[in-house]
């Protein structure tokens, strides 16, 4: 090596290039620092050939002469770190091997053994105290010595052999410490080696014994222990030291670094266990040969040599598209470890070149801050300023600065070097702000830096300058290639909404991580310079827009405008602001657009519902959904129109009034405008169609539709918080202003739908009506001898037919009006044909049986018509009059004496008197034998009062009240076999039913009668024939029942006081059957 390149002819340039180096670092560090709105300049982490070529004799020399057994982590084989460091110096095969020749060829180093006696426990006490006076004699012994040491297997123990066989100067000697039994010593030497397989270490404890008086020794004696030493110091030699054991190792055996307890081993067995002394052991180089290791300080080396491999490793992980998590690999691991111990780096130099290393790295290579935090916290930890030289200090002040100011200028450029779109960015965000929290606060830091500005303000101040400049690239971005106004409110309109999304993230995500880590309020910083920012422009460019404003800018005004409501809606509410913002009262800067916004939403809606509607084919979307695609888009505009009344949503309350007014007013005339557009779009569709059922499903479609438009507009209070409004307008509006302009609206809107389903369902119900009017005049056609049951199937049928496909096509509020409206025309057509057929009783009961099934049909157990719209006055009417034009004469008279006998006992007054009267009838006599027992209260029919009547007047006085009686007694004639004993109250009878009343009761009495328990006369057995006969006159009496209705006489009732019967056969029926 000394031939190939001698020292005059390499030396001095390496030099010259080291000079330059630490030059142009100093330099470097005597520049100012680029003011923060200008990028950082990024220390280069490449060196020069020249430098590489230093770094990579350094390594290969360390590889060479690398000494002690490899650690358990480490790479143990030479070859592989040779090969590792050829990939992480880019070395070609040839240049290597030249390279790898020209090292071998170098001198070797001295190889030493640093040794540091730490302590020893649990010695032997050798004076008489109990005690003893340990000091440790070290040295190396090689092969060849007078005791070997370096052979395999169990050694024979020898007694002082660093004493005995080392000469003084080169044996190595420790402090006595006096009085103990652990004493510690902590104190390193260098023992030089030649070869490491021939040489073991040698330590030797001894207790230092000094010429004391017996005297002295018994003042010092505690035990009989004690005693026996003095016995045995009088027989040795005075100032003899006593041996208290060794530790023998050998060096191959050992790591390059050792730090453990050693067992101390006697030289005879009497005291086998002698206690543990803790040695720390390294295996260094001197007088390295490389011209590194002669021009450069150690820890400087190392920092190159570190740099170079961090650099490989985390390259080599971004060739495998992984991130370098900051753990080194065992190769580059192991060379540094070897590099270090040889170069006897202490633990705070190597922490100091890791921090130099990858703060500089850090600059320029992507690898988490958090590698950054281990060398913090270890020269936090050991930090001492005098350790270090003033070139060191200064370079770790410059490395403090640097990674300051580079960290600062990442968080002022925060939003695109952590992007949200990389999973991992406000972790590595949170970790730098952490490593820089922890280097400020380091004792290094506040002393090597006193005067910097604290962190919280350089970060705020960088987040303050970040977002201005983020705001101008924003702008720059977005500047339209063509200048004109739509283009520059379009280009605005994306920076607002940049800005607004920007500031969300900065809320949900970047906030929380600079508020934990430095208490830094980063969306107020952001909003403040923003909102000012957007101020600006938006109001130059309203300024710029003037009073005309065409329909394409007022769009983009609108989106701008919603934008600039999106953003001040992030702000903090007024009562929390410290001052007044640009942007409040921002919406006068619209005012002059808001005609051109009510114009463009009423115009696109209304494009939108005439496209629909001619779009519409009239079908339902399904079998739930009976409205067509038509009435689901004006649904869908009509929801749009009031997302842009809420989006709009104006601050000023009077303006906020007339704009609701107008939204609500297009929407009710949108409303009529798709009735009209609808109708006109089914006639356009049926004008071809031959199929009448096909018209009809597109007429229920319609009404449908409308159905649905007249629900949807009832949502307006609500979808347009007239609530809210009103709360806002009552200060500024008359009382009553609201519910007479908005609410007027709506019900005049809704009337109008009302109006065009009313008509709709009575089309439909036309083309119904027409059908069941027929069924209905068939039905009283039809021959005697089918049966009511069967006469009405064909009504039901049809009905059942019609009611189920409009059920199907209808909506239920549609369908409930169709069939309120058919019921209705279905009982005046009842009612008109019952009318006409008054006396045909099998009309009447046919017609009162379909009006039994038609009210079961149109109830439908509970789906269709409820009972009070089925119960009408017509509908009572009408069973009225069928019930009684279906009923026989007979039943007839018993429904009216029923009635009668009924207003009898609901009468509470007796103003007539009372009679008691006993009723009886035989059936087989065909005889009605009356007896009146007694009367109470009559009337007088003197002037001069009540007084008893003759025997000639008496009759007179019974017949005129029995006159009176018979009407309540004729339904007898249609009773069981009975016998009742009943008091009755005379009543006064209408002249016309006098009339008829006479009749019956001379009918009655010629059948038969008694009066006062006597026969008025003898009763013939009649036929048949003369029955009818003798019943004829009741006809009469007949069609007055029908005429009559139930409707209760006036004057007082016969009452029922007391009655008793007794039963027998029933009566044959006596009346003619008509």
């Amino acid at each position: 090596m000394a031939t190939l390149f001698p020292h005059s002819q390499r030396r001095p340039p390496l030099l010259r290039q080291a000079i330059k180096i630490r030059r142009r670092r100093v330099r470097d560090l005597q520049d100012p620092l680029p003011p923060r709105a200008q990028e950082v300049e990024t220390p280069s982490h490449h060196f020069s050939s020249e430098e590489r070529a230093l770094l990579y004799e350094e390594a290969l020399y360390t590889v060479l002469y690398r000494l002690g057994q490899p650690e358990p982590n480490h790479v143990g084989e030479s070859s592989e770190l040779l090969r590792y460091l050829q990939e992480a110096f880019h070395m070609e095969p040839e240049e290597h091997l030249q390279m790898l020749q020209q090292v071998q060829e170098l001198e070797k180093p001295v190889f030493c053994l640093k040794a540091t006696v730490k302590q020893a426990k649990g010695i032997l006490g050798k004076d008489v105290s109990g005690f003893s006076d340990p000091y440790c004699l070290l040295a190396i012994i090689e092969q060849g010595a007078a005791v070997p040491g370096g052979s395999p297997g169990p050694r024979r123990r020898q007694k002082a052999v660093v004493r005995h066989t080392i000469p003084e100067e080169q044996t190595h000697r420790t402090q006595v410490i006096t009085q103990t039994l652990n004493p510690v010593w902590d104190e390193t030497f260098i023992l030089e080696f030649g070869d490491i397989n021939n040489a073991s270490f040698h330590l030797d404890m001894w207790d230092l014994d000094t010429v004391e008086s017996v005297r002295q020794k018994l003042g010092e004696l505690t035990d009989l222990h004690g005693l026996r030493r003095i016995f045995k110091e009088a027989r040795k030699d005075k100032g003899q030291d006593d041996f208290l054991g060794n530790v023998v190792l050998r060096l191959q055996d050992l790591h390059c670094r050792e730090d453990q307890w050693y067992p101390l081993e006697p030289c005879t067995e009497t005291y086998p266990d002698r206690g543990q002394c803790h040695l720390q052991f390294q295996f260094i180089h001197k007088r390295r040969a490389t011209v590194a290791s002669r021009s450069q300080p150690s820890y400087t080396v190392h920092l190159h040599l570190l740099q170079q491999l961090v650099s490989h490793e985390v390259t080599q992980h971004q060739a495998g598209s992984t991130s370098w998590d900051g753990s080194l690999s065992a190769h580059a691991a192991t060379i540094l470890f070897l590099h270090a111990t040889q170069k006897d780096l202490s633990d705070f130099h190597r922490s100091l070149a890791q921090w130099l290393a990858y703060s500089r790295l850090y600059q320029s290579l992507e690898f988490p801050s958090s590698c950054l935090l281990y060398p913090i916290t270890s020269i936090e930890y050991q930090w001492i300023q005098g350790r270090l030289k003033a070139e060191q200090l200064e370079e770790l002040a410059t490395s403090f600065n640097s990674l300051l100011a580079y960290g600062l200028s990442l968080i002022r450029r925060f939003r695109s070097v952590f992007p949200l779109s990389v999973s991992d960015s406000p972790a590595r965000l949170q970790s730098l702000l952490r490593v820089l929290v922890q280097m400020c606060k380091m004792k290094a830091f506040g002393e090597l830096c006193p005067d910097s500005t604290p962190l919280p303000q350089l970060v705020t101040e960088a987040l303050r300058t970040g977002t201005v400049e983020w705001f101008h690239l924003k702008q720059q971005h977005h500047q339209p290639m063509v200048q004109g106004l739509l283009e520059a409110a379009k280009a605005l309109l994306s920076l607002v909404q940049d800005i607004t999304g920007d500031l969300h993230q900065c809320q949900r995500t970047w906030n929380k991580i600079f508020h934990n880590v430095l208490k830094i309020d980063l969306f107020s910083v952001a909003f403040q310079e923003l909102q000012w920012l957007v101020a600006k422009r938006v109001q130059d460019h309203t300024a710029a827009m003037g009073d005309a404003v065409t329909p394409e800018i007022g769009e983009s005004l609108f989106q701008l405008y919603v934008s600039l409501k999106d953003l001040c809606r992030l702000g903090p509410v007024p009562s929390e602001r410290d001052g007044v913002l640009a942007l409040d009262g921002f919406h006068r800067w619209f005012q002059p657009a808001i005609p051109s916004w009510l114009q463009k939403t009423y115009s696109v809606a209304l494009a939108r519902v005439q496209r629909a509607v001619q779009m519409d084919k009239l079908v339902p979307l399904g079998e739930l959904t009976k409205h067509s695609t038509s009435a689901v888009d004006l649904s869908t505009c009509f929801a749009q129109i009031s997302h842009t009344a809420r989006q709009l949503d104006w601050p000023d309350p009077e303006e906020a009034f007339m704009i609701t007014v107008k939204f609500v007013e297009d929407t009710c005339r949108l409303a009529l405008v798709y009735c009209s557009l609808i109708k006109a779009r089914a006639r356009e569709l049926s004008a071809g169609q031959k199929d009448q059922g096909q018209a009809a499903n597109m007429l229920c479609v319609v009404v449908n539709n409308m159905e649905q438009l007249r629900l949807v507009i009832g949502k307006l209070p609500t979808q347009l918080a007239w609530e809210a409004l009103e709360q806002r307008v009552v200060a500024v509006l008359e009382q009553g202003q609201l519910q007479n302009t908005l609410h007027a609206q709506l019900q005049s809107a809704l009337a109008g739908l009302g109006h065009e389903i009313r008509t709709g369902v009575r089309t439909l119900a036309e083309q119904l009506e027409v059908g069941i009017a027929k069924h209905i005049q068939k039905l009283v056609g039809i021959k005697e001898s089918v049966l009511p049951e069967d006469a009405i199937l064909p009504l039901m049928k049809f009905l059942e037919v019609e009611l189920c496909y409009m059920n199907t096509n209808l909506v239920q509020e549609n369908f409930s009006s169709l069939l309120t409206l058919l019921w209705t025309h279905t009982l005046m057509v009842l009612a008109e044909v019952a009318a006409s057929q008054r006396s045909c009783p099998l009309a009447s009961r046919r017609l009162k049986i379909a009006l039994q099934n038609l009210e079961i049909c149109f109830y439908a157990e509970g789906c269709g018509l409820p009972p009070e719209a089925l119960h009408t006055a017509t509908f009572q009417a009408l069973q009225r009059d069928l019930e009684l034009q279906a009923a026989s004469s007979r039943e007839l008279i018993q429904k009216y004496f029923c009635s009668r006998i009924q207003q009898q006992a609901e009468t509470a007054s007796e103003e007539l008197g009372a009679v008691t009267v006993k009723a009886s009838y035989r059936a087989s006599e065909q005889k009605l034998r009356v007896e009146l027992l007694s009367a109470s209260s009559l009337l007088p029919l003197d002037s001069n009062g009540p007084r008893p009547a003759p025997p000639g007047k008496a009759v007179d006085v019974w017949a005129q009240y029995l006159l009176r009686l018979l009407p309540g007694l004729l339904p007898l004639l249609d009773a069981r076999m009975f016998q009742k004993q009943m008091h009755f109250r005379p009543s006064v009878l209408k002249q016309h039913e006098c009339t008829h009343m006479t009749t019956a009761v001379q009918v009655a009495l010629r059948l038969s009668a008694s009066s006062r328990r006597e026969n008025l006369g003898p009763t013939r057995q009649l036929n048949p024939v003369q029955q009818q006969a003798l019943l004829v006159p009741l006809l009469p009496l007949r069609r007055h029942l029908l005429s009559w209705k139930g409707a209760p006489s006036s004057g007082s009732q016969i009452q029922v006081r007391s009655l008793y019967y007794s039963e027998s056969q029933h009566p044959a029926c006596c009346f003619p059957q008509e």
